[in-house]
């Protein structure tokens, strides 16, 4: 099941901050709702945002009232810019906008021809996820072996893609071979996306899933409860993976436990400009840690760091899973090679 949808000038999606009491759809129907729906949150996950983004370029187009194909790639590059505003650490936003604006620009014609090319565009990039996410899963299958616990942090499963998913397509895939996998899930404070999320995803495709706090991933490996980990990513650059916060506590304790720590992201996520010096983490309303829901937990007043990802060095990376294969970081085998 698409998370995310193209209808005949609408974009449908599901709103993930109802999961997973209740399965709501909803409809974006230009730009600013689009760029509404990444900051809040009812769509999230790096190559679901990438697509969105390429949708809200589409809701641009299609419903655009300029009269030539000059206003109209005018219309694109202040779309563009709002929704680059949205969310700044996920790479596949700015890499889908930038596609997206590419072949806007290089499409000869009328202001029709750059319509039908903008919205093309999207829908290919949306079903390019799909195909790429087997990929990966096909590839990172072959590292999980019959009988193998998993552990992931967050969720990067089909809810995080247009479909399939990231970390959860790996896993996926290897049940889809007939291998016998079960999952932890860390809850992923402070939005739960592993309690809501990723508990809701294997639930509903009876894949056995133990939810279980942050506080609890050195206790599971200590125990030997875990035999691999896979999560996702939001940007790989050249000496480390930026994922949600938290990951970098996991890696850690997969390093001391000897518990190989895998991260599954396609190419679209891979940042090799920039390293971890440069990284933009996003710092998220205070209210999303001194309070559940609705529900204040402490005490008003008090000061609050939220940064929503968190940088893991490739030291700690025994492989990164993409679309074109396994890659093994270089400095992971200098450390091997150390010890």
């Amino acid at each position: 099941m698409r998370t995310i949808e193209w209808k005949d000038g609408l974009v449908v999606l599901v709103d993930q901050t109802k999961l997973p009491n209740q399965v709501v759809w909803v409809e974006m129907k230009n730009r600013d709702e689009m760029a509404s729906a990444i900051k809040e949150m009812k769509l999230r996950g790096a190559p679901l945002i990438g697509v969105a983004a390429a949708y809200g370029l589409a809701l641009t187009a299609f419903h655009s009232k300029a009269e030539t194909r000059e206003e109209l790639m005018r219309e694109l590059e202040s779309s563009a810019e709002v929704l680059r505003k949205t969310r700044p650490t996920a790479v596949n936003l700015f890499w889908a906008i930038d596609r997206v604006m590419n072949k806007a620009r290089e499409t000869a014609g009328t202001k029709k021809d750059l319509v039908e090319a903008v919205v093309a565009e999207a829908q290919r990039m949306a079903d390019e996820d799909v195909e790429v996410n087997q990929k990966m899963g096909k590839h990172g299958a072959t590292l999980i072996e019959d009988g193998d616990v998993v552990l992931t942090h967050c969720n990067a499963g089909s809810l995080a893609t247009v479909d399939y998913g990231t970390a959860l397509g790996v896993v996926r895939a290897a049940v889809e071979e007939g291998k016998n996998v079960k999952v932890v899930a860390c809850e992923t404070r402070p939005r739960l996306q592993g309690a809501r999320l990723t508990c809701y995803e294997l639930m509903r495709d009876n894949i056995p899933v133990t939810l279980i706090s942050d506080t609890m991933v050195g206790y599971v490996m200590s125990k030997g409860l875990v035999d691999k980990v896979v999560v996702g990513a939001d940007r790989v650059v050249r000496d480390a993976v930026l994922n949600k916060i938290g990951t970098y506590n996991v890696a850690v304790l997969a390093f001391e436990h000897g518990v190989p720590f895998y991260v599954v992201a396609p190419t679209s996520t891979m940042d090799q400009s920039r390293t971890s010096e440069d990284a933009v983490i996003e710092e998220r309303n205070p209210k999303e840690v001194t309070n559940i829901g609705s529900e204040r937990i402490a005490p008003e007043g008090v000061k609050v760091l939220n940064p929503a990802f968190d940088i893991t060095p490739l030291e700690y990376v025994d492989a990164v899973i993409t679309e074109e294969g396994i890659l093994v970081p270089e400095v992971h085998l200098k450390q091997k090679r150390n010890d």
